[in-house]
Formats: C-alpha cells, sequence, structure tokens
C-alpha cells in the first residue's frame, strides 16, 4: 500500500456518499490517514475580507496537501495584507524565497493553468458570477455560504459544476466535526430515528438591527474598485457602511445587511442552520411545499435588510420548520417520542460573529433524554460520513473527484428555503413551492424574484452560461 501515492489510491477508495455510512466503512477509511500527494493542490484566494482570511489561513495549514499561490481582492490594502500573511506563514515553515502572486482582476487568477483551485470568498451577490467562472475556467471551488445570492444563481452553479465535473465544497462548516459536533450529532440522532416521528423544527439565530445612520453618498477610496465590486448589483453610490471597512478585515461588512449585496440574517445565518435542519430531516434534495412569514425591514436606513421575522415551512411528512427572531440561536428537533437541540455554542469564524447562549447545566447539545444522543452508534450503525476538518474535506474531495461532505446539490437546496422565505416575506402572503421544477404554483410575481436582472451585461449570467453551451 505504501507504493502507492496518497492520490492515486484515494481516487481508487474513498466513500462515493456524503450521507448516512456505517461504522465499519469509516474504519476502513481512517486506516490510510496520512502520507503525501505526489502533486499538491495549488491553489488562490478570491476575495480576502473577514472569511477570505479564515477561509485561505484553514486550508493553506494542509501543507501536505495544497500550496497556496496567489490572492486576489478589489481592495489593495486587504489584499496587500493577505499577501504578507501567506508569505509569513511558509517563511515560519523555514522557506526563504515564497512566491504568492497578487491580483486585482480574479479572471487573472482563472486564466493560470497551474491553479487547481480557488477559493471564493466574496460578498453574496458576487459568489455564482465568480464561482461560475472559475468552474467554467476548469477549477474546483470553494465556496462560502449561502451558496448564490439568489435561486436562479443557484440553478446555475449547480449546473455549471455537474456539467463540467467540479468540486465544489459551500462553507458551511456546521457540518464538519470541528469545531460544531453538536450538529452533526443532533441530526444523526434525527435521521436515525431517536426522537420518534419527526413534527417540528424550531430555528433561531438572532436579527439584525437598524444602523441608525441615514444614507449619505462618499467618494471610493483609491484603494477600492467599487465599479467592479458592485457587479450585477444595482447601481448606486459608494457608502462604506454599505461595503466593508477600510480600517480593519476582522469588522462586520455593511454588505451583509444591504439587500442589494445580502439579504439579511435570513440567508446569512438561516442558510447554515436550514442547511442543517434539511440534513436531519433526509431533506437534501428537497424543499418546502408552502411558505407564510411575516417580518419588518429597515427603513430610511444606511441598511436595508430584514430585521424581525416569523417564518413557517411546511415539507413533505406533515414537519413544520419554524424560524423565529425570539427562538435561541440554534436548533430544537421536536418528535413524537422526544426532542433535541444543538447549537455553536462559545466557537465562533470571525472575531464578531455573534455568541450563542448556551445553558450552562445542558451545554450545546441537549435531548429529552441523553439516550437519544448517546452511544452516538447505537443499534442503527450509521453516524454521517467523517469530515473532521471542512478544509481538508474539500482538498481530499478534490484528489477522489469525490463528492465533499456539503456539495452544490445540497447547498443549493438549503439557499433555495432561505430565499424562498425571504420572497415570502417580501411579499407578505402564503406561497406555495415545487421543488421538483424549483418555481412558485401559480405566481408570476413570485417568481420573478428568483432572479434579478443585471446591472451591465458583462455580469449577466445567464449569458455567461449560454456561451458555456449551458443556458
Amino acid at each position: 500500500m505504501r507504493s502507492n501515492t496518497r492520490r492515486d489510491f484515494l481516487k481508487k477508495s474513498l466513500l462515493t456518499g456524503v450521507g448516512l455510512i456505517t461504522l465499519p466503512e469509516i474504519l476502513r477509511r481512517s486506516e490510510f490517514v496520512g502520507g503525501s500527494p505526489n502533486k499538491l493542490i495549488q491553489f488562490a484566494q478570491i476575495g480576502c475580507g473577514r472569511e477570505g482570511t479564515v477561509d485561505y489561513m484553514g486550508t493553506m495549514i494542509h501543507t501536505d496537501l495544497c500550496r497556496m499561490v496567489a490572492v486576489c481582492d478589489l481592495d489593495s490594502r486587504r489584499l496587500e495584507i493577505a499577501k504578507n500573511k501567506v508569505v509569513e506563514f511558509y517563511k515560519n515553515k523555514g522557506e526563504t524565497n515564497v512566491e504568492v502572486k497578487a491580483y486585482h482582476d480574479f479572471y487573472e487568477v482563472l486564466a493560470r493553468p497551474d491553479i487547481d483551485a480557488v477559493i471564493v470568498s466574496v460578498p453574496d451577490h458576487q459568489h455564482a458570477f465568480v464561482a461560475v467562472q472559475a468552474v467554467l475556467a476548469g477549477k474546483d471551488v470553494y465556496v462560502q455560504k449561502p451558496l448564490t445570492y439568489s435561486i436562479a444563481e443557484a440553478i446555475a452553479l449547480r449546473t455549471a459544476v455537474r456539467a463540467r465535473k467540479k468540486i465544489l465544497q459551500t462553507g458551511s462548516q456546521q457540518r464538519s466535526e470541528k469545531p460544531w459536533d453538536t450538529f452533526r450529532i443532533a441530526s444523526e440522532a434525527v435521521r436515525n430515528g431517536r426522537i420518534g416521528n419527526l413534527h417540528t423544527v424550531k430555528i433561531g439565530f438572532g436579527m439584525d438591527s437598524p444602523k441608525g445612520v441615514k444614507p449619505s453618498p462618499q467618494t471610493p477610496p483609491p484603494n477600492f474598485d467599487y465599479e467592479r465590486w458592485l457587479a450585477a448589483a444595482p447601481e448606486q453610490p459608494y457608502m462604506e457602511l454599505r461595503v466593508h471597512p477600510q480600517d480593519s478585515i476582522d469588522g462586520r461588512p455593511g454588505w451583509i445587511t444591504t439587500e442589494d449585496f445580502g439579504l439579511g440574517m435570513i440567508t446569512n445565518w438561516g442558510a447554515h442552520h436550514i442547511d442543517i435542519a434539511h440534513w436531519a430531516m433526509g431533506m437534501e434534495l428537497s424543499g418546502p411545499l408552502s411558505i407564510v412569514a411575516k417580518t419588518d425591514f429597515m427603513k430610511d436606513d444606511v441598511w436595508t435588510v430584514h430585521t424581525t421575522y416569523h417564518v413557517e415551512m411546511m415539507y413533505l411528512g406533515n414537519i413544520q420548520v419554524i424560524l423565529d427572531n425570539t427562538f435561541k440561536d440554534g436548533i430544537q428537533f421536536e418528535g413524537s417520542e422526544g426532542m433535541v437541540f444543538c447549537t455553536r455554542g462559545s466557537e465562533r469564524v470571525t472575531k464578531s460573529d455573534p455568541v450563542s447562549t448556551v445553558d450552562d447545566k445542558k451545554g450545546p447539545i441537549y435531548a429529552s433524554n441523553n439516550k437519544i444522543l448517546y452511544p452516538r452508534v447505537g443499534p442503527e450503525g450509521k453516524i454521517w460520513m467523517p469530515s473532521a476538518d471542512h478544509y481538508r474535506n474539500w482538498l481530499d474531495s478534490i484528489i477522489s473527484r469525490k463528492d465533499p461532505i456539503a456539495p452544490v446539490d445540497q447547498s443549493a437546496r438549503s439557499l433555495e428555503a432561505c430565499a424562498i422565505a425571504w420572497i415570502a416575506m417580501k411579499l407578505d402572503r402564503k406561497l406555495t413551492w415545487d421543488a421538483k421544477k424549483e418555481q412558485f404554483v401559480g405566481d408570476k410575481e413570485a417568481n420573478l424574484l428568483l432572479t434579478r436582472k443585471a446591472r451591465k451585461a458583462e455580469y449577466d449570467l445567464t449569458t455567461i452560461m449560454k456561451k458555456a453551451g449551458l443556458g
């Protein structure tokens, strides 16, 4: 076995699924951890802000599998910081001449044949535009959640990934063991029927509040290409509070709370929790049947997304999924024979992430009966495919050419459920969804919100897909 390279062996041996597997299968996979590939995966980072920094730092530590060779950002300050961090990392490993290219234009990154993969950590409204073209350029991709801004974009990205047979991992880290095994343990318990027939899922993730500042146009700083940053979003003047802070890469960016760039908490944190709910429900490739939503939107403020929210979605099997800003942060699964609750706890991805309120006595995961959770592998003999590290799982999947733990098909459905809820918020009426056709039933106004017209033709995803023969 040692005479084979890790790459060749994994191509033949890694598991094909991302669903439940039996314990003996896990043991077989774990026997062959270690070794080095005959060629390191060369990757680049596109988008070097708060999430991007976490992404490339979390990926390049796996030096036995990958090598970071380029960074790209429209803000030259962030670009320089990222380049310096990468150079410093490799110098601390004992290297002297470290070459890391810095790019303003992501097309130049995609044009490099020596780059195998890219991490896309740009704002939500740019996800599909960059990721689709990366796939068409022959790159494997890691893209931050939510997968895309709109439902039409999610379908386009999924189409491109499957047509070009590329590997795409979504930044849904709650699927991986570190640091949130709570979600995996809870979803395994539900999926294995340990709480009986699931009937209700309650999801909470807090809410955004107005900034309390009225919109005021500014001149873009010379280090920032605001025109390119806008991409497909509607034309509008630059405001630092709607983009990202110029004095820090750690601060929470304003685009998250500006509806033209991100849809607010319903997709920001909703994408995380809905993803786990689908996982536990066994509906990773499905969606709700009907949706009703009530919310308040920010008005006369520099920010524009929703604040309060109450969403009710009905799924097959008469399962009701309820999202409410008054619920504690986390997911509560309720069944005929018990309940289980899971949350992140004190662990955060970025410094500005909220810390979940955790019951000191119960911890970040608890159930109506401890036997629901432990032993983790019971008579069913099934737990989730092992994925201790989300970034390493992506790299392993590139080698094996098998789907990672958060594949495009499933993350597209998670985005769809969140975006459907947002559309119901906007229209303030009950909607019916056809998960097979991925459109609303008998509602032209709602279906118009599945996509939006690009600001300029060069950013039109439909045109890009047609030119690639995928339209």
